[in-house]
Parts: C-alpha cells; structure tokens; sequence
C-alpha cells in the first residue's frame, strides 16, 4: 500500500505541475498579445511567431530543472524585455540608416545643383547683347546710305563681338569636357603641323646619300664604293 500512495503523491505532484505550465502559457500569450500591440509589427503571422519562439526558445534554454511559479515568471519577464529591447533597438537602426541615405542623397543632389549653377552662362551679357541688336536694327534704314563694303565690315565685327560676349565660361570651374570649337581647331591645327614636320623629316633622311663599299673578283680583287639615297 506505501507504493500505491507514493505513486498517487506524484501524480498529484506532477497534476499541479502541468496547472502552473498551463498558467505560464496563458501569461506569454497575454504577453505576446501586449508586445504585438506596442510594436505595431507588419505581419503580425511570421514576425510575431520570430519573436514568440525566440522568447520560447531562450526560455526553454535557461530553465534547467524544476523551478517555481514565481522564478518561472521572473525568468520569462527578463527575458521578454530583453527582446523586446533589442527589437526597439533595432527598429532604431533601420530609421538611423534611413536618415542617414536621405541625407547623402540629398547632400548629392545639391552637389549637382552647385555643379550646374557653376556652368550656366552669364544671362546679364546675353541680354545686353539683344539689346545691342535691336538698337542696330533702328538705325539700319541710316546705316542703308553708306557703300556696300563698309556694311559687310561693320556686320562682320559686331559678328565677331556677339560670339565673344556668348561664348564664356566660368573660369573657376573644370569645363574640359564639355565641347570647344576653338580648342579643337587648335588641337587639329597642332596635329597637322606635327604631321606635316615629320613628314619633312622623313623626306630628308630619304634624300640623304651614303657610301656603299663592294668588292667582286674577276680573277684579281677589286673593291668599289658607291654612293646612293637612302
């Protein structure tokens, strides 16, 4: 009989074992219910469930043997806000690293926008200049008394003038790869001379004579020179 009571002690035991994991369990969905509200987390199925198992997990790897209700529920609470501070940390992050890409964004952008201003042109000489050919065209019907060749002359320096004021660029700013008619007329004006300073070169070496030294037997020695270009 001592062994059948033993056995009924154990049962009872382990009875009111399973009524405080059952207790414990009600208090992590409560829990659970309580962090999913405060986090606001998008998708609440799988993040939740991350989370949820993390704290199972960690709980299940802490707890070595049999514990009471109340060190049950102190462990679980620790562990609980520990993960939940680390997710508030990381949410942090993620908006620090948001802020931070905004701000080299935008950062680069104005850069742009310093670059472009630098290169525009001077609109201030621009409207001088329209207002220079206006006042040519009223006094054109005087100017039409004067001979032909002077008209040609006058107009073809106000030309030059025109394309003098237009074409300027800020001197302060690295403007090489942008298109210059006038660099690259200098540039094939520096080849040509190049081209045609080798080819004089070439031609003189051509022209240049040299002494050729033979010999040839026809029963005795003899020796010869020539002289030749080369």
């Amino acid at each position: 009989m001592a062994h059948y009571k033993g056995a009924a002690s154990e049962a009872g035991r382990a009875m009111q074992l399973m009524k405080k994991r059952e207790i414990a369990q009600q208090e992590i969905e409560l829990r659970k219910k309580k962090i999913e509200d405060e986090l606001k987390i998008h998708n609440i199925e799988n993040k939740f469930a991350t989370h949820y198992n993390a704290v199972e997990q960690q709980l299940k790897t802490s707890t070595i043997g049999l514990v009471t209700l109340d060190e049950m529920k102190a462990k679980q609470e620790n562990i609980v806000k520990e993960r939940e501070r680390k997710l508030a940390q990381k949410e942090r992050e993620k908006e620090q690293e948001k802020e931070r890409a905004l701000a080299a964004k935008q950062a680069e952008k104005n850069k742009q926008k310093k670059q472009i201003q630098a290169l525009s042109f001077n609109l201030d000489e621009d409207e001088d200049v329209d207002e220079e050919e206006e006042e040519t065209l009223e006094i054109k019907p005087q100017q039409e008394k004067k001979p032909a060749k002077e008209k040609t002359k006058k107009r073809e320096s106000e030309e030059d003038s025109l394309v003098v004021k237009k074409i300027k660029k800020n001197p302060h700013v690295d403007t090489s790869f942008l298109p210059d008619r006038e660099r690259e007329e200098e540039e094939n004006r520096l080849r040509e001379e190049l081209r045609q300073e080798w080819a004089r070169k070439q031609n003189a070496l051509k022209e240049e004579e040299i002494e050729i030294t033979f010999s040839y037997w026809d029963g005795s020695g003899h020796r010869r020179s020539v002289m030749m270009k080369k």
